[in-house]
């Protein structure tokens, strides 16, 4: 009898423990409630070579849970799922800035607005003048105190000239007085200012640097290029009045907010001095950040910071990683800085006929940067707009890969890449380095590189997208802010009409499509800084970063891809942004 209800026990024992199994397992791949659901919209996955859409996506945690049919997404509701009706609005991945300059956005949204249109309205040397004397006036700058100025244009000015020295000084001889061009790689001074910084005609030109001289006359024109112009804005910068407290920060989160209103959750500072890497970094250790911060320090600035930085490469701290060592070959094609293998159509002012631009190292110096930051096992980016520049990247780059230097997991970039010739697009899957282009150039300055910059062949070929796409390279497209706004409907509209300003099809047969341009700031941006599991399409265990677009870019008519606006951003399924 004993042995009998013993065995019933244990096989009741048995039965028992395999149950409360069973249960633990259904709970264990219980449905995840969603916190949001989207549907009634485009929603584009960005997955594939080909748009597709599903009907609806299901958000939960932070991460997509599911992408697919309603029914299946309403599933997932709970009690506390949001349900949101997209009223036929679009819903994307949040875009990707592939090369953007976060905190110099920050330094500059401080200085004096001298844009032209279509972001500024100072369109003449006198209209910038009386822009500068009326915010000296209104905000009784006292003698002595440095007032600067950001974004004026000589391309599209109606002098289409720099600004002199002569004429800043008829604005103020008793503050010193800099102004940056809107490429950021010039800007020009007045007489005050070089006084006070020791420039006189005399002065030799900086390392990578230049400063302009009339030598006819044997005078300063104020006119700082390159390495001058960096010295000359930390100068003027270093002598106004510094925030104290948590308002150090106030700059860089209105760019923050600026970034997330035109959609992107991931953000780039693609030139940092060790300051600004600092700044950044204690945002984030404050948890005042909220997107994601990708940092390329500045190679000439950091130099001896190399390992330092390693510890941050590729892996997130927070909000922020370093992704890469950034280097600059030249300056802008715009501002006649780029190196060229063939003439400007007109030289700039000071340059005679013949003129080509100029590199910022000589070859063995940017042999040495690139092959330390190779040894370190990092990528680098390369700033090269002229195909001189592009030509110097692409040989140092093949040299240092058939070194071992250059591996395939480093997915280096050459920035901008823009009077890049046929012979050169090629190169860059032959050697496995990425071209990321510029191609808002052909909107904004088109017409100025048509007719005064490059000429018509040159011109035309400014951004090839289409050539890359056509030889299966993988590349991405940028705004460079703040050389423009925290843009990327307005490059993805170039990069589809290649239209000027006067109408001009700049190149008509690099155009893309629509698709295509997206995924240049989708999935091929979260490629290039390596985080294409994480982000760039709508799939199930992506990062739930989206935007919502009033109007879909894939079937709108393509000029009217400009128009298209940001009504909601999102990151991490938390709403940062709404219109």
């Amino acid at each position: 009898m004993f042995k009998i209800s013993h065995s019933i026990k244990k096989i009741g024992r048995v039965f028992m423990m395999a149950a409360m199994t069973s249960l633990l397992a259904a709970g264990c791949t219980a449905k995840k409630e969603a916190d949001e659901i989207f549907f009634n919209g485009d929603i584009l996955t960005m997955a594939g070579d080909k748009e597709s859409y599903v009907e609806a996506l299901a958000v939960a945690d932070g991460k997509i849970i599911f992408a697919g049919t309603k029914a299946d997404a309403m599933a997932l509701k709970g009690k506390k799922t949001t349900i949101t009706d997209l009223h036929g609005r679009t819903l994307m991945p949040g875009f990707i800035d592939a090369h953007g300059h976060v905190s110099q956005y920050a330094a500059f949204s401080q200085m004096i607005n001298l844009q032209p249109n279509p972001y500024g309205e100072v369109m003449s040397v006198p209209e910038l003048q009386k822009v500068l004397r009326d915010y000296i006036s209104k905000h009784n700058i006292p003698a002595g105190m440095p007032v600067v100025g950001n974004g004026y244009d000589d391309a599209i000015m109606i002098e289409h000239r720099h600004p002199t020295a002569k004429e800043l000084d008829d604005v103020s001889t008793v503050n010193p007085i800099y102004i940056v061009h809107t490429s950021g790689h010039m800007g020009v001074a007045n007489n005050r200012l070089m006084s006070d910084m020791g420039i006189t005609y005399n002065t030799p030109n900086p390392r990578g640097g230049v400063i302009g001289r009339d030598s006819i006359n044997k005078t300063l024109t104020g006119k700082m290029q390159e390495n001058a112009n960096i010295n000359s804005l930390l100068y003027v910068v270093g002598k106004m009045p510094k925030p104290s407290g948590d308002e150090v920060y106030k700059p860089l989160l209105d760019a923050e907010k600026a970034w997330f209103a035109n959609g992107q959750t991931t953000i780039c500072e693609g030139r940092a001095v060790p300051q600004n890497i600092d700044l950044i970094m204690n945002a984030d250790k404050n948890k005042l950040l909220k997107g994601d911060y990708i940092i390329l320090p500045d190679y000439d600035a950091n130099a001896d910071k190399l390992k330092h930085w390693k510890k941050y490469y590729n892996k997130y701290h927070g909000h922020v990683k370093i992704g890469g060592i950034k280097m600059t070959f030249d300056g802008s094609p715009q501002g006649k800085s780029a190196w060229l293998t063939e003439p400007y159509l007109i030289p700039p002012d000071g340059e005679k006929p013949g003129f080509k631009g100029h590199p910022i190292y000589t070859r063995a110096d940017a042999y040495k940067g690139l092959k330390a930051i190779f040894k370190e096992g990092m990528q680098a980016h390369i700033h090269c707009n002229g195909d001189a520049a592009i030509d110097e990247g692409l040989d140092l780059m093949d040299s240092l890969k058939k070194e071992g230097l250059l591996t395939k997991d480093m997915r280096c970039v050459l920035i901008h890449s823009q009077v890049c010739r046929a012979d050169q697009v090629p190169r860059y899957k032959e050697i496995g380095i990425m071209p990321s282009w510029f191609p808002t150039h052909c909107y904004l300055w088109g017409d100025w590189h048509l007719n005064n910059v490059l000429g018509k062949e040159r011109a035309f070929r400014i951004s090839p997208l289409k050539e890359g796409l056509d030889q299966g390279i993988r590349f991405t497209i940028h705004h460079d802010a703040p050389v423009t706004p925290p843009d990327l409907i307005t490059a993805v509209y170039s990069a589809v009409n290649r239209r000027t300003r006067s109408g001009i099809i700049l190149g008509p047969d690099q155009r893309i499509s629509p698709y295509e341009a997206l995924k240049a700031i989708t999935i091929n941006a979260a490629w290039q800084w390596g985080e294409e599991k994480e982000k760039g399409s709508l799939e199930k265990d992506k990062r739930a970063d989206l935007v919502i677009l009033d109007k879909n870019p894939v079937k709108v008519d393509p000029l009217s891809i400009k128009d298209i606006r940001v009504m909601e951003t999102y990151k991490d399924g938390i709403k940062v942004y709404q219109k």
